[in-house]
């Protein structure tokens, strides 16, 4: 295969350059996994070309050059190969050339880094931009008449590269075996174009194998695979010291505490999963479809719990109540709505996800995921007052001091996340062509690692102890007290009746203050 190369530069500067039709690409990019496969893949029009996504990944600069015949994995070569890439043209379009003629049919195979996309097409009269060479552009450009316009990298002569596929005679097919060596660090894009409308139903097959000098994982995800050891580290370390108070002080366990374990479990099994599905990805260049489906379910499936259980703790429950009562339908109906979207949004991001581009369809299910959230916020901080306020007028200083504690850390939670999609909205905004993607990797992490110290205070809190019933539900919680909560967060009017009720059993015929906690200590004594 040839190298097209064109080699006069252009006087001029288009400010939208390359970027407009690229953004376009990425739409169009379908593959399942670092060697990408193609399953007769037809060529759509854009512009005066007509072209076929075969990828972006961020790739690091080969360490080593060995020979291309090298099959390790761990070599320390960064390369782009293509396997049987098999392009196949309609029969019309064969028919109307002869057998023994040379060329009768181009594709051409553009790669290039993302902060070169300006050298890929260009513009006559700073009209539309085009990518295949027109006539007028033929004679400001220096280009050929048919082809893509290509313009050198200013750090590297060679770069874009462009590889000539050519039919031959009245041949249905095309082939092309062949590897690019990646001397340079930077974010790659490949492309398979056709200037002639001519070819416009050719499609293509085979595969691409984008490899990174320690294995197939790209740019982006390599730093996963090692954050998620620290992360399974960080949650055997604290399933350790929990265990050992769980199993010290069984007998005084509270069915909160179950809750708190449950997550602790399922959040270190799903850390194991997540580095594994990473070790495998890397090592094999496949990304099994139904892997990462049960990796993401786990995930799921604890967020899930977790929110739930944050949301019974504000409502009091196992504290200042024995169950959610009337409410218990309502939190199970948002537990299964938010696992659902969590579920959607997650198997959309990661399931078959390689490329570095986040795809499109990710930006429509984080509406609802967002909008849950927020709804949960609002739910549990509202719950989280009730709270505070049934626990304030009780003067039950012991369970009061904890639920501070503990709004406290919901609240710097909150801000936090706030802060941070705001810096992740600001990075996407500033980096449309993941230029950046080095540090990228980042912006997933931070939500494992703020629910983890979240975890962590939640189980400082409500650690198992002989004191951990003095925490719990007391006799002197009546039903009351229930109804007003339910009736507090489904409608938002608290009824007056129970107030006035509740402020009279609070005094006693000669108007002092009856102090109810003091009166239920003998009996918490007795029952530790």
């Amino acid at each position: 295969m040839d190298l097209a190369i064109q080699t006069r530069r252009s006087a001029w500067a288009n400010p939208f350059s390359f970027a407009s039709l690229f953004s376009v690409f990425c739409i169009f990019i379908t593959t399942d996994a670092s060697i990408h496969f193609y399953h007769n893949e037809p060529f759509r029009e854009v512009g005066n070309a007509y072209l076929l996504a075969g990828g972006s990944e961020g790739l690091l600069a080969s360490l080593t050059y060995t020979s291309l015949s090298d099959t390790r994995i761990h070599d320390g070569r960064s390369y782009i190969r293509f396997e049987n890439i098999t392009f196949q043209r309609s029969k019309a379009a064969a028919a109307e050339h002869k057998p023994m003629e040379y060329s009768t049919g181009l594709v051409q195979v553009v790669i290039f880094e993302a902060v070169d996309r300006d050298n890929i097409g260009g513009s006559a009269y700073g009209g539309q931009r085009a990518i295949c060479c027109t006539p007028d552009l033929a004679k400001m450009e220096g280009c050929k008449k048919g082809q893509v316009i290509r313009r050198r990298s200013v750090t590297d002569i060679n770069w874009p590269v462009i590889l000539n596929v050519r039919f031959s005679g009245n041949y249905l097919t095309a082939m092309l075996d062949d590897e690019v060596s990646i001397t340079k660090t930077g974010m790659y894009n490949l492309f398979f174009v056709v200037c002639d409308p001519k070819l416009n139903e050719t499609v293509m097959s085979g595969k691409t194998i984008w490899k990174n000098p320690d294995g197939y994982l790209p740019g982006r995800m390599a730093p996963l695979k090692n954050f998620y050891i620290f992360m399974a580290a960080a949650y055997l370390c604290l399933s350790i010291i929990w265990f050992l108070q769980y199993l010290r002080f069984w007998k005084d366990i509270l069915q909160l505490q179950h809750c708190i374990t449950a997550i602790i479990v399922l959040g270190l099994f799903e850390m194991i999963l997540w580095h594994f599905e990473y070790v495998n990805f890397n090592d094999t260049g496949i990304r099994p479809v139904v892997v990462t489906t049960w990796v993401v379910t786990v995930g799921a499936t604890r967020k899930t719990i977790s929110r739930l259980i944050i949301l019974s703790v504000s409502m009091g429950y196992g504290v200042v109540r024995p169950t959610l009562g009337g409410l218990t339908s309502k939190v199970l109906l948002l537990g299964i709505t938010y696992f659902l979207a969590s579920e959607l949004l997650d198997v959309t991001e990661y399931v078959g996800t390689i490329n570095d581009i986040s795809g499109r369809a990710r930006l429509l299910l984080v509406l609802p995921n967002a909008f849950l959230n927020a709804f949960l916020v609002v739910w549990i901080f509202t719950s989280l007052s009730r709270t505070l306020e049934q626990l304030q007028a009780k003067r039950s200083s012991v369970k009061l001091d904890i639920y501070r504690k503990f709004s406290n850390a919901l609240a710097v939670t909150v801000i936090c996340s706030l802060a941070w999609i705001v810096y992740e909205v600001y990075f996407k905004a500033t980096d449309p062509f993941n230029e950046r993607w080095q540090s990228a990797w980042i912006i997933t992490p931070f939500w494992d690692i703020i629910a983890f110290a979240l975890l962590c205070v939640i189980c400082y809190l409500w650690a198992p102890s002989q004191s951990s019933r003095r925490y719990a539900y007391s006799d002197e919680v009546g039903d009351e007290s229930d109804d007003e909560e339910a009736q507090s967060l489904t409608n938002g009017k608290p009824r007056s009746e129970l107030r006035l009720a509740k402020q009279e059993k609070n005094f006693g015929d000669d108007g002092a203050p009856l102090d109810q906690e003091d009166e239920s200590e003998p009996e918490e004594g007795k029952r530790e």
